[in-house]
C-alpha cells in the first residue's frame, strides 16, 4: 500500500496545527536526510535511555498477527537483498521476531515482559531529524469510495492500472517510459497523464469524485464499494517517478485554506465547494500512483497486509524491513464524538513506504480503514520517539554516528 505514495499522509501538513505551535514545526527539518556515512539507528547503551514497555505490554492486540505476517515475508528468498544493514542481518531478524513472539505466548505480566525485553533485546533509536531522536509521526488510512467497473454519468474519475510502457527496476522502483526501439524516457508528470488520457483503455475502477481519485493516490491504497455494495481492495502497483509534491502546502500558500484550519476533512469540503479548482491543485503534485486489485485488506510494500496502529512505515533504503519496533508518541483518539490527542506506546512492525516518508525524521503510522480512520489519520501529526529491537548480540555495533 504504502509503497503507495505512502503517502506519506496525504498530508505531511493535513492535520490540524494550531498557532505558533505549527509554525514553529513548519520550520522543523523533519525531512533532513541522514549524512554521509550516518546511520539511521543508534544502538542505546545507556540502560536510562531504554524506554519503559509496561504500558505497551498491557495491549498486545494483533501484534502477533503483525509478527507472523513479516516472518512470512521474510521467509521469502527476495527478503535477503536487503540484509544486512547495520549489524542487523537476516538471521537476526528472523530471530528477533521469533524470540519476542515467543515471550508473548509465556503469558508474562506486562511488568514482567518489560524486563524480559530489557534483559533479551538491543534496543535501538532512529536519529530522527536532529540527531537525538526527533521523528514525526503521521498517520495513513484506507478510504472506502462508491465506484464502478463501467464509466457511468455518475463514475467518470479513473483509478489506471499499470501502463505496459512503464519499465520498472528489480527493487520495485520505477525507471521510466519505454519509447521507440526501446529508449527509456521519463514518465510524464500528473497534469499531462491527466490532461490527456494518454492512458485510455487501462482503466481499472471509475469513481465519482476527481478529489477523492486524489485521496486513493495519497493513501496507496482503498476499497471501492460497487452498485451491489461488494468491496474490492485496490492496492498500490507503481507510480511514475515524479516526487511527491503536498498540495496542502500550495492551498495554505494561496491562502484558500488557514493552517489552522487545515486538515483533510478541510480539503474535502473546500473541493467540493470549488470543484473546478481540483486540477490547479492536484496537478501541482506530478507523483501519479496506478492500481491493482488485491484479495483481502490492503497491504504494505512487502506484500503484507497491513494492521491498524501495528503497521508503520518508513523509508525502507535506511531502515530494516519487516521488523519490530516500539514507537512513543501522542495519536489521535476519538471518546464521546471529540477527538483528543493522547499518549500512546506500542509495538508495530515496520511493513510498509511511501512517497514522502524519506528521512530518519519520519514515521507513518497505519490507522485502519474508512472514515474514522481517516479521521484519526488526518490529525496524526505529533513528535516523538522510534525504537527497534533485535535480540542482543556480542558482537560490536555498527550502527553509529560519524
Amino acid at each position: 500500500m504504502k509503497r503507495k505514495i505512502l503517502l506519506s499522509a496525504l498530508l505531511l501538513t493535513t492535520t490540524v496545527i494550531a498557532g505558533c505551535r505549527s509554525r514553529q514545526r513548519a520550520e522543523t527539518p523533519y525531512d533532513q536526510p541522514l549524512l554521509p556515512g550516518q546511520s539511521a539507528l543508534r544502538k542505546i547503551t545507556d540502560p536510562y535511555e531504554i524506554p519503559d514497555f509496561t504500558m505497551a505490554c498491557f495491549d498486545l492486540a494483533d501484534v502477533k498477527t503483525a509478527i507472523d505476517r513479516s516472518l512470512n515475508y521474510l521467509q521469502k528468498p527476495s527478503s535477503r537483498q536487503f540484509f544486512p544493514l547495520g549489524d542487523v542481518t537476516h538471521t537476526r531478524a528472523v530471530d528477533s521476531l521469533k524470540a519476542f513472539a515467543e515471550m508473548m505466548d509465556s503469558r508474562l505480566t506486562a511488568r514482567s515482559m518489560n524486563e524480559a525485553i530489557r534483559a533479551k533485546f538491543d534496543v535501538y533509536m532512529s536519529v530522527g531529524c536532529d540527531n537525538v531522536g526527533t521523528v514525526l509521526f503521521t498517520g495513513y488510512y484506507t478510504p472506502i469510495f462508491d465506484g464502478s467497473m463501467t464509466r457511468t454519468e455518475r463514475f467518470q474519475y479513473p483509478l489506471y492500472k499499470m501502463p505496459k510502457d512503464l519499465i520498472k527496476g528489480p527493487d520495485g522502483e520505477t525507471l521510466g517510459q519505454r519509447g521507440t526501439g526501446g529508449v527509456v524516457t521519463q514518465y510524464p508528470p500528473r497534469a499531462i497523464i491527466e490532461s490527456t488520457k494518454m492512458l485510455a483503455g487501462t482503466e481499472l475502477f471509475w469513481l465519482s469524485d476527481p478529489f477523492e481519485v486524489y485521496i486513493a493516490h495519497v493513501q496507496g491504497s482503498a476499497k471501492i464499494r460497487l452498485s451491489d455494495s461488494k468491496l474490492i481492495t485496490v492496492g498500490y502497483a507503481a507510480n511514475n517517478g515524479h516526487d511527491y509534491q503536498s498540495i496542502s502546502k500550495e492551498l495554505v500558500k494561496d491562502g484558500r485554506i488557514r493552517t489552522d484550519q487545515l486538515s483533510l476533512s478541510a480539503m474535502i469540503d473546500y473541493f467540493k465547494n470549488n470543484p473546478t479548482l481540483v486540477d490547479t491543485y492536484v496537478w501541482r503534485n506530478p507523483r501519479f500512483v496506478f492500481f491493482k486489485t488485491q484479495d483481502g485488506e490492503p497491504r504494505g510494500s512487502l506484500n503484507e497486509q497491513v494492521i491498524s496502529l501495528r503497521t508503520i512505515a518508513t523509508d525502507k533504503a535506511i531502515f530494516p524491513r519487516g521488523c519490530l519496533t516500539f514507537i512513543s508518541t501522542r495519536l489521535p483518539r476519538e471518546t464521546g464524538g471529540t477527538v483528543s490527542n493522547q499518549f500512546y506506546s506500542g509495538f508495530a512492525l515496520d511493513q510498509d513506504t511511501g512517497g514522502a516518508i524519506r528521512a530518519p525524521g519520519r514515521c507513518d503510522v497505519y490507522m485502519g480503514i474508512g472514515d474514522e480512520a481517516g479521521k484519526l489519520a488526518g490529525q496524526t501529526y505529533q513528535e516523538g520517539k522510534l525504537y527497534y529491537l533485535f535480540l542482543k548480540s556480542t558482537e560490536p555495533s555498527l550502527f553509529y554516528n560519524r
